[in-house]
């Protein structure tokens, strides 16, 4: 977070967010009073998440109530209480509301055991299998911190305020959204390091290469039109190809290799930190 604060211009007009994921940064800007009276478009092609985060803005107290109950049962069942409700409620409700039609507010259970689930499975991941079903097993957590409710209350109330808005919808529909001036940051799926490595379940669609060459594209396009761009990625071959190209640095791009710790790994030896790119139009400062 302290490397990506040092590619955020001074001044810039709306915020938007694509691929907000757990809207770090977002939430990092909005603290700091760097996004004050600047119109932000967050928004993401993960139904769950975006429906998660729908419920605690709109029915905060009843999401933290049932978080709690969660949080009990997951005291006193562990690993048990995961898979009941992982299998037995989650996923039916979740298959239950495609089925109704999927774009509806997701209700406050569903937003509780998300982020139940969330909290206890192995390293925080979102993942689906090919039936379109959560299937991230329970991690090994001594004491997990289930419901922060002063961190679900506030950020509740950031994404209630009337300058934010949240959609469900693909990173290229931000194209449209975009003016002159404004500030663009780009956290996709990271394209893998190696063939072992693929990880592009998170949501049913999987994030290929052509849709990286698609993003890339669409961040050219975008420092044309005179925005400033971030973005964040591995350092694999692909992204490095694509942002070292001739047409991105013609466009202003450049590549920077950050530091970063990663938890998420198979081989436990070979988690810790390792290089990723944040790659931008906008000059770092010191």
């Amino acid at each position: 977070m302290r490397d990506l604060r040092r590619f955020i211009p001074p001044a810039f007009g709306a915020y938007h967010e694509p691929f907000l994921g757990s809207g770090a940064l977002f939430f990092d800007l909005w603290n700091a009073g760097l996004l004050e009276r600047v119109r932000c478009q967050l928004g993401d092609a993960n139904a769950d998440l975006i429906g998660v985060y729908q419920a605690l803005a709109g029915e905060t107290e009843a999401v933290i109530a049932e978080l709690r109950a969660l949080a009990a049962l997951h005291a006193r069942d562990g690993a048990a209480a995961y898979y009941q409700v992982r299998d037995h409620l989650f996923n039916p409700q979740r298959r239950a509301r495609a089925v109704a039609g999927g774009g509806e507010l997701y209700s406050h259970r569903l937003a509780a055991m998300f982020i139940y689930l969330n909290r206890t499975g192995y390293n925080g991941l979102f993942r689906l299998n090919s039936s379109g079903d959560f299937n991230v097993p329970v991690g090994r957590y001594a004491n997990p911190r289930i419901c922060d409710e002063d961190k679900l209350r506030a950020a509740a109330g950031v994404l209630t305020a009337s300058s934010v808005t949240l959609r469900l919808q693909s990173f290229t529909e931000v194209e449209s959204a975009v003016g002159p001036g404004d500030l663009v940051y780009f956290d996709p799926p990271y394209a893998p390091l190696s063939p072992t490595a693929r990880f592009t379940a998170y949501t049913a669609a999987s994030f290929s290469a052509d849709d990286q060459q698609s993003l890339q594209a669409l961040v050219v396009r975008l420092a044309a039109r005179e925005c400033a761009v971030i973005v964040s990625n591995s350092t694999a071959e692909v992204v490095r190809d694509l942002y070292e190209s001739r047409a991105a640095r013609e466009a202003g791009f450049v590549t920077h290799r950050i530091p970063a710790r990663r938890a998420i790994n198979s081989q436990g030896k070979k988690r810790g930190t390792v290089d990723e790119f944040v790659i931008s139009n906008v000059r770092p400062r010191d």
